[in-house]
């Protein structure tokens, strides 16, 4: 009976082995509005654990440092020139930005907040826009201008003012797939507002299927897929000019403003898609390629590793048109 009563055992323990070795990690979706647009993250976790307590607190971390929209923010009290401690946050965004704009030759200019403003992408209802306004305004703008010297910013002019919402976003998702990885999560899916992270996959070793936006004819239109992509271990970012727009005097005006000219891009290019290693560079670039146009920014492109991209744009008959660099056609989902 003894010798039984251990086979029996030993049967049960190996069984309950087996089964927790196969255990399937459970997936995890968390969901909620921040930063004046949504966010989803999705991961798996053999653990089961929520992180919303810590992914709340991330948010929080980032507006209280670089959102425009928060009176008490970092960069809100630098462009009022008060007296403010830095944060690793601001000065992250701060020297990816000014990378950007080097890169780009200026078609990215973290220094194009009065421009902005003036057109009435930001909380400032807008002016009333006129060359000499412009010109004025564009006097502020010179990313050379501004550097960060023993801790603090310093400015050119007292009056220029820093806006780092084309990275901010990108840089959010990044914030959080960092954290989710020093958790020991390997496959997750960050969504921040259309700003995505992504790193390995499903449980079945499937990648993550992500859908690229048809340019919409407003910004209440419904949402419909242009196309999807297979994507594993990458940042992915659309920045488009079809809902994001003003009215004025019966036209619509872009949010892409060129910060050379301080007017509003006006080429074919509906949509810019771009996957980098980053979600943070994947949002700066789909920015930069929004304002350059296709001709302009994909010689860029091409020359960057580790970095695709994918057009949307309107031809010279009208009609929607698509191009893909190589390394993104390949992932695209028939």
């Amino acid at each position: 009976m003894k010798k039984i009563g251990s086979f029996v055992f030993g049967m049960m323990f190996t069984v309950l082995l087996m089964t927790s070795c196969t255990r399937q990690p459970q997936k995890i979706v968390l969901q909620g509005l921040a930063q004046g647009s949504y966010y989803a993250v999705t991961y798996f976790d053999d653990e089961g654990r929520n992180f919303q307590h810590e992914i709340d607190s991330i948010f929080h971390a980032v507006d209280m440092s670089v959102n425009l929209w928060v009176d008490s923010s970092i960069i809100c009290k630098v462009n009022r020139n008060e007296d403010v401690t830095l944060d690793s946050i601001f000065i992250d965004n701060f020297r990816i930005a000014q990378e950007a704009a080097r890169m780009s030759d200026g078609y990215f200019d973290p220094t194009i907040s009065p421009i902005v403003a003036a057109w009435g992408f930001s909380n400032k209802t807008g002016d009333s826009i006129t060359p000499a306004l412009i010109d004025s305004l564009k006097r502020l703008v010179d990313y050379r201008q501004v550097s960060i010297e023993d801790g603090k910013v310093v400015k050119a002019n007292a009056d220029m003012k820093l806006d780092f919402n084309a990275i901010a976003q990108g840089y959010t998702s990044d914030l959080i797939a960092a954290f989710l990885e020093s958790r020991g999560i390997d496959n997750y899916l960050v969504d921040t507002g259309g700003e995505i992270m992504a790193r390995g996959g499903k449980p079945d070793g499937s990648p993550w299927i992500v859908g690229i936006e048809k340019p919409a004819e407003n910004m209440y239109a419904e949402q419909k897929v242009q196309t999807r992509i297979a994507l594993r271990d990458k940042g992915l970012v659309t920045s488009g000019s079809t809902r994001k727009y003003v009215e004025r005097d019966g036209r619509r005006y872009s949010h892409c403003i060129d910060p050379r000219t301080g007017y509003p891009v006006e080429h074919n290019v509906l949509s810019a898609t771009v996957l980098a290693e980053s979600s943070v560079w994947a949002d700066a670039l789909a920015s930069i390629c929004m304002v350059m146009g296709m001709e302009r920014s994909l010689p860029l492109i091409e020359s960057m590793d580790g970095v695709e991209a994918y057009y949307i744009f309107v031809n010279e008959q009208n009609q929607l048109e698509t191009f893909a660099t190589e390394g993104f056609a390949s992932l695209i989902i028939q």
